[in-house]
């Protein structure tokens, strides 16, 4: 603990260094291995949500009714460089949310010796549970947010007249930043804790605005899904359940710091 407190401003620049060179090389692992396996990840990952045998249409056909026949969304690439680039962007964005839990201990071990002892047992375990639901986050947006997303911009038409033909970068982008927020959205709990401890946020905040969260839930639900009220639901309930979690998770943080200021 001496040494941390005794170390320079070098010092600890020279430990960042280390620790982003750590996470460099992590992300470049990964990257190696998920671009010797780029045309299996295209076609059964990404390209595989326009075909209607993708798993979550089969299992909204199986237990909702919903069956979609058809996906009618051709892709092209309008560049030179168009399929290398996001061959090259799938395996580093890919090789991020694989090292995710190594980058984000990097960054949690660089920052940790710098807080104070309370501070430190407030995120006990943080690492952890970020990891979880992070990869829970990135799990609901590629089989239920991306699909409905493909499957209802891919189906819509102003006019029959108008055919859907996507250019690959905006098909990727889509997907891989729908499922990229999906995983951030997911840290809500965690963040509700945090603030909570650290005396920004309350629940009879989060209570307050519960309306307005619930509202702002439902046209986020409406916009990125078909218009069905199934699909609707599919999407907002977690969402909503996210936002009851964050703020029984900020009542029970108050209710411990309380009991512990009596005693």
């Amino acid at each position: 603990m001496s040494d941390e407190k005794n170390m320079t401003f070098l010092d600890h620049l020279e430990e960042l260094r280390w620790r982003l060179v750590k996470s460099a090389i992590a992300i470049l692992i990964f990257s190696i291995v998920l671009w010797s396996f780029q045309e299996w990840i295209m076609d059964n990952l990404f390209l595989s949500m326009k075909e209607t045998d993708f798993i979550t249409f089969k299992l909204m056909c199986h237990y909702f009714g919903i069956c979609v026949e058809e996906v009618p969304v051709e892709l092209q690439s309008m560049t030179v460089s168009g399929q290398f680039s996001y061959a090259l962007m799938m395996s580093i964005l890919g090789a991020i949310v694989l090292a995710f839990p190594f980058i984000f201990y990097q960054i949690w071990s660089f920052v940790k010796p710098g807080l104070k002892t309370n501070e430190k047992s407030i995120a006990s375990g943080i690492v952890f549970y970020v990891s979880i639901l992070f990869f829970i986050g990135i799990s609901f947006g590629y089989f239920i947010v991306a699909p409905l997303c493909i499957q209802f911009f891919g189906s819509y038409q102003v006019s029959n007249k108008i055919q859907n033909i996507f250019t690959i970068n905006s098909y990727m982008s889509t997907i891989l930043s729908t499922v990229f927020y999906s995983g951030l959205l997911f840290l809500l709990p965690v963040v509700s804790y945090l603030f909570t401890k650290l005396g920004v946020l309350n629940a009879a905040f989060l209570r307050k605005y519960r309306k307005h969260a619930i509202i702002g839930i439902l046209i986020l639900s409406a916009v990125i899904t078909p218009p069905d009220l199934i699909s609707q639901v599919i999407v907002g309930i977690p969402i909503v359940l996210l936002y009851e979690i964050g703020i029984i998770v900020s009542h029970r943080v108050e209710k411990k710091t309380n009991r512990k200021e009596k005693h």
